[in-house]
């Protein structure tokens, strides 16, 4: 969930994974990656699970990658950053309807949270995940939401701002579970501005969606229709947005 690429200066290797991988290219964007270090697999990894959270599929690609960066770590941090990454893949395919490995999840991110040792990095991350955990599986939004604050305040000082508009758009996203309107505005739209100014093309369109569910006609409307261009463009990826494109018809309940 690093913004590696996106600034000036840095490794051309790693600005062309991140033009890939913003543009919903994770196959392309790891098969420019090197399989020699643990670095280079755990990232290679880290994007093939992304793919399969936005897109619904390639999970074998994704357990074959992951089980190598398993194999190759060899400090606690690196095997960290593996069980994490686990983790994410165990929740992305509960959260799909794929096969329920909602108690992998909670084991993968356990034993992660016991190897990443905390002010690392890696921990930003981990507790952004934790927080997903509470949040979409174990349906406990205090938690959720003590995660995420975490994760926002660890991204913030180890300037991550990729991590930094996912903490935004979650925080926002419970703020509107609990009707704070203006609170949950702000978050949407400072997730989009960052999304927006990394290039983050992947994750723009949900950000526009997510904002037009807290904004007035008509701008709710041309939020939404930014958000349905962005989504044809990038091939109907992210799959789960279409449901949030349709707004609800007058008068029909909603879950």
């Amino acid at each position: 969930m690093s913004g590696n690429g996106t600034t000036a200066g840095d490794d051309p290797l790693q600005t062309a994974v991140w033009r890939l991988r913003s543009r919903a290219c994770w196959a392309d964007a790891a098969a420019l990656l090197p399989s020699d270090t643990p670095a280079y697999s755990l990232q290679r990894a880290g994007l093939m699970v992304e793919r399969c959270l936005y897109t619904e599929r390639g999970w074998e690609e994704a357990e074959d990658a992951l089980r190598t960066a398993e194999a190759q770590a060899r400090t606690d941090e690196e095997r960290g950053a593996a069980a994490c990454e686990r983790g994410q893949l165990a929740y992305a395919a509960t959260l799909h309807g794929v096969r329920d490995r909602a108690d992998e999840a909670r084991a993968a991110l356990g034993r992660a949270a016991a190897l990443i040792p905390p002010g690392a990095p890696g921990r930003a991350l981990l507790d952004f995940r934790r927080g997903l955990l509470a949040e979409n599986l174990t349906l406990s939004p205090q938690a959720a939401r003590a995660a995420y604050r975490r994760a926002h305040a660890a991204a913030t000082a180890h300037a991550d701002p990729l991590l930094l508009s996912f903490t935004w758009r979650h925080l926002a996203g419970l703020a509107l579970r609990d009707g704070e309107l203006t609170e949950a505005r702000h978050g949407f739209a400072e997730s989009l501005r960052i999304r927006e100014e990394l290039g983050y093309l992947v994750g723009t369109a949900p950000a526009l969606a997510s904002l037009a569910e807290t904004e007035p006609e008509p701008e709710a409307s041309r939020l939404r229709e930014e958000a349905g261009r962005l989504f044809r463009l990038l091939g109907g990826v992210p799959t789960w947005l279409s449901r949030q494109l349709t707004p609800p018809t007058p008068g029909a309940a909603t879950a």
